[in-house]
């Protein structure tokens, strides 16, 4: 048996590093999607905003805009926006005016 298959060894602890998940793939089609979701939510209704195509940092400050605006918590995770409770109309209008081309998606 080779070094290389070494499954597992008290001496020399992690053999290899674990790979980071790759993200998910944005949407190429330029469109802006908000959708209802309270799947694994206890049922609570959340806002997701999916598809904006910015950087880290301004999607955390559209967050903080949208946040403001819908007067609820949210946040940011793997480059979607999750805002609380249902409050696609005024995201989708708000976003609008950004010159955004947004889609309601979903129930």
């Amino acid at each position: 048996m080779s070094q290389n298959n070494l499954v597992y060894s008290t001496g020399i602890g992690k053999l290899k590093p674990q790979a980071e998940k790759p993200q998910k793939p944005k949407n190429s089609d330029g469109i802006v999607r908000i959708r209802r979701e309270t799947k694994g939510r206890k049922g609570k209704g959340m806002t997701t905003i999916d598809g904006v195509d910015l950087p880290a940092e301004e999607l955390k400050t559209l967050c903080s805009e949208l946040k403001k605006t819908c007067g609820t918590g949210g946040a940011v995770k793997n480059g979607v926006i999750e805002i609380q409770g249902d409050n696609r109309d005024k995201i989708k209008l708000l976003l609008e005016k950004k010159g955004l081309t947004v889609k309601l998606a979903g129930g």
